[in-house]
């Protein structure tokens, strides 16, 4: 049983949506599609097949080759949804723009498989049938065969080669098109490409007044004249001669002057992007001029405040600017501020300058602070200076006021108003005093002396000064530390720079971590592994020798923070040590500038190799080496890079190098290595050579390529070898002697143990 439309659409969305995931389900979906909106199915389907045809030669995910691939499929039902006699115009609109998407694809198809004349056949029809159409279908479908027309005159002209060697990576041109080509021959194409532009650009001369198809003319000219300079001064020429204004008659309905005004706007534009792509070129005067004119005469046309009188500048006060001068009156209105309420004053208050009961009896403490932040910064930002400065005198005048306001005496609060009324008409003061002198004095000498010390402190309050934190504790100091470091790991993750990035290079004289960027950061973090703790770590201990233990570097001393962030740089290193081996070669260019410095400064000038100055360089090289060697492959660049870069070299650093040569695979890699040192650092060129003969020596695997080296740095070796061999073949050679006489025994002779031995 069919489904209907309204069934089948849900399932063609659902296709859709996955295909919009993830553009490798194009190739298996659409072939499924296709024999389902084909010309006998409902318009409905149609429809959604039309426009999913459209958005999938259109989409950027979609990669040109099966691209290519997939346009071949779909050139059959592209060809039977134009033959419908009267097509909707939607399904019609979809095809021509998938067409438009198609056809260079095709067209490179074509220009590879010469012999393929169905497939052309097919494209040929569904051009000619768009090119029909042209002239005499809806405003809609007409924009459609300009795009379409556009994309064809692009293809079918000459263009630029990029790489004459990689066909597939240049642009769809007839340049790419042999001379002899059997189906599609230039000179037919050229000839066809130069009507179809003169067919587009005819629209200029004719007085059509439909602004939809100017506008996308105009659009559809701008790619041409980018892509295309051999046909660019023709288009141009063509837009300078078009002057939209002509069709500005005085009679206007508002519908022409938003056509008139839409036409100018997108010319002018088209016109200016040629003039900035090229303000020195052939037509950059001319198009000056045009745009210049095109203002002009819109302003003529269509402003019509500059043709009305302005309105009298009346003064809001009586009073002209002449006048206001002459008597010294203010320009502007004073801001009314009302006076403060009578009895006690609150800040709120004194601060109120307005009279609205909306504003004064709005409660700011219920908004947010970040809200109170967000809205008083851009009102301080756009508030008139006058008035502010007239706020501020009517506060000031208003503190002064009440400075001088006499101070009411504090009246008592044991009795509510209404009694004090009451009792205030039955009042009589008795002045006589009911106690004599020497009672007065007795009760004055009982009362406790009075505290003058705590007045004085409440009057004059010294400076206020925080106590002290609490000392950190070493596990809360360490913990800190770590977190610290996280932290700027972190922001070096954030600050990864892409392989491929270009990076403009300072120079010599640069200014290190002056760019705020991840170098930066590295050397931030570099130095604060090496140099934060110069001068502060304990050398008692000097038994420190950077000895290798079990395939390890051991530990003597306690971690600190420096160790911890070298630990730290260390992993973020290996994680990833082919990428970031320039931050490992610029920390052990620092471990090394630091131990110098270290060792000239303990000593008094003199640098005094393993003096009591612990040494950090040839721990963490080492370190480092064991980290990256056991992932290195056969063409791994990274160990003669790193090698050539880090400022010392030593016989344990030469031991890691030829513990690759235990991988036969690796030989190569461990000569090549050392090779490359013996050449180009000669300071370590004997210990290399020495490395060299240990190679050759010990590892079978590496006799052919050391040999060769050691012929030219060492041949005694090879000689006093040959020499050997030859004494040695010579030792185990067999005496034979020259002549052996016969002795005959008699049967007799010969005793019976030997006769049974033999």
């Amino acid at each position: 049983m069919a489904l209907s439309a309204a069934d089948q659409v849900p399932k063609l969305e659902a296709a859709r949506n996955l295909v919009l995931a993830d553009s490798a389900h194009y190739a298996p979906v659409i072939p499924g599609i296709l024999p389902i909106i084909g010309p006998h199915s409902p318009l409905e389907i149609r429809r959604w097949g039309a426009e999913f045809l459209a958005e999938t030669f259109a989409s950027p995910a979609l990669a040109a080759q099966p691209k290519e691939k997939l346009s071949i499929l779909v050139l059959a039902t592209l060809k039977e949804l134009l033959e419908i006699p009267v097509e909707d115009s939607g399904v019609v609109k979809s095809v021509i723009q998938a067409a438009a998407s198609i056809y260079g694809l095709v067209f490179r198809y074509i220009i590879d498989n010469p012999y393929d004349s169905a497939t052309w056949e097919r494209m040929a029809f569904i051009k000619s049938n768009i090119l029909k159409r042209w002239d005499t279908a809806p405003t809609g479908v007409r924009i459609c065969c300009i795009k379409f027309v556009q994309k064809v005159v692009q293809v079918q002209t000459p263009g630029v080669i990029a790489d004459p060697r990689r066909s597939e990576q240049n642009e769809i041109s007839l340049a790419l098109v042999p001379r002899d080509h059997p189906l599609i021959p230039p000179p037919n194409l050229e000839a066809e490409a130069s009507g179809l532009l003169d067919r587009l650009l005819n629209v200029f001369q004719e007085n059509i007044s439909d602004a939809v198809l100017i506008n996308a003319t105009l659009n559809c000219l701008a790619v041409l004249v980018r892509s295309r300079p051999s046909i660019a001064n023709k288009i141009v020429a063509a837009v300078l001669n078009f002057n939209p204004l002509k069709q500005a008659n005085s009679p206007m309905s508002p519908k022409a002057k938003v056509q008139i005004k839409s036409m100018e706007r997108t010319a002018r534009a088209f016109l200016m992007n040629m003039y900035r792509r090229n303000e020195n070129g052939p037509f950059a005067a001319r198009i000056k001029q045009h745009v210049d004119r095109l203002n002009q005469t819109r302003q003529e046309i269509f402003d019509e405040g500059a043709r009305k009188r302005p309105a009298p500048s009346e003064p809001t006060d009586g009073l002209d600017n002449a006048k206001r001068a002459r008597l010294g009156a203010e320009s502007g209105s004073r801001q009314k501020i009302p006076p403060l309420p009578p009895g006690p004053t609150s800040v709120a208050q004194l601060f109120t300058l307005s009279s609205e009961e909306g504003l004064t009896s709005f409660d700011v403490a219920q908004l947010p602070i970040e809200l109170v932040v967000r809205i008083t910064l851009p009102v301080l930002q756009r508030i008139d200076q006058r008035l502010l400065d007239e706020a501020i005198a009517s506060v000031r005048s208003r503190l002064i006021a009440l400075k001088a306001s006499p101070q009411a005496a504090p009246q008592s609060q044991t009795l509510p108003p209404t009694a004090v009324e009451d009792e205030d008409e039955d009042y009589e003061p008795d002045f006589e005093p009911t106690e004599d002198n020497e009672q007065i004095l007795s009760r004055v000498d009982a009362l406790p002396p009075e505290d003058t010390q705590q007045i004085i402190t409440e009057i004059a309050l010294g400076p206020f000064k925080l106590p002290l934190p609490p000392p950190l504790t070493r596990e809360e100091t360490e913990h800190l530390g770590k977190g610290t470091i996280s932290r700027v790991f972190s922001m070096m993750g954030l600050l990864d720079e892409p392989v491929a990035a270009k990076r403009q290079k300072s120079g010599l004289h640069r200014l290190a971590g002056s760019n705020y960027d991840r170098e930066a950061w590295i050397t931030v973090i570099t130095r604060l592994a090496t140099r934060a703790s110069g001068g502060l770590e304990d050398h008692s201990d000097n038994d420190w020798d950077g000895e290798v233990m079990s395939g390890t570097l051991a530990k003597l001393k306690p971690t600190t923070l420096s160790d911890g962030i070298r630990e730290t740089l260390w992993k973020y290193i290996i994680e990833d040590f082919r990428a970031r081996i320039p931050i490992a070669i610029a920390w052990l260019n620092e471990e090394w500038y630091n131990d110098r410095m270290q060792m000239k400064y303990v000593h008094g000038g003199e640098t005094v190799p393993h003096g009591p100055v612990q040494q950090h360089y040839e721990k963490w090289v080492l370190k480092v080496l064991d980290g990256i060697v056991p992932y290195l492959d056969a063409k791994d660049k990274v160990l003669i890079r790193f090698l050539s870069e880090i400022p010392g070299i030593d016989i344990k650093v030469l031991e890691r190098v030829k513990g690759l040569a235990r991988d036969p695979e690796r030989v190569g890699l461990a000569v090549n290595a050392i090779h490359y040192l013996i050449l180009l650092r000669p300071p370590v060129r004997g210990i290399c050579i020495d490395a060299i003969e240990d190679l050759w020596r010990n590892y079978d695997d590496a006799k052919a390529p050391t040999t060769k080296l050691l012929t030219k740095w060492r041949p005694e070796v090879l000689e006093d070898d040959s020499t050997n061999g030859i004494k040695a073949e010579e030792v185990q050679k067999p005496q034979t002697p020259l002549s052996v006489p016969t002795v005959e025994l008699k049967a007799e002779a010969v005793p019976d143990a030997v006769v049974a031995v033999g």
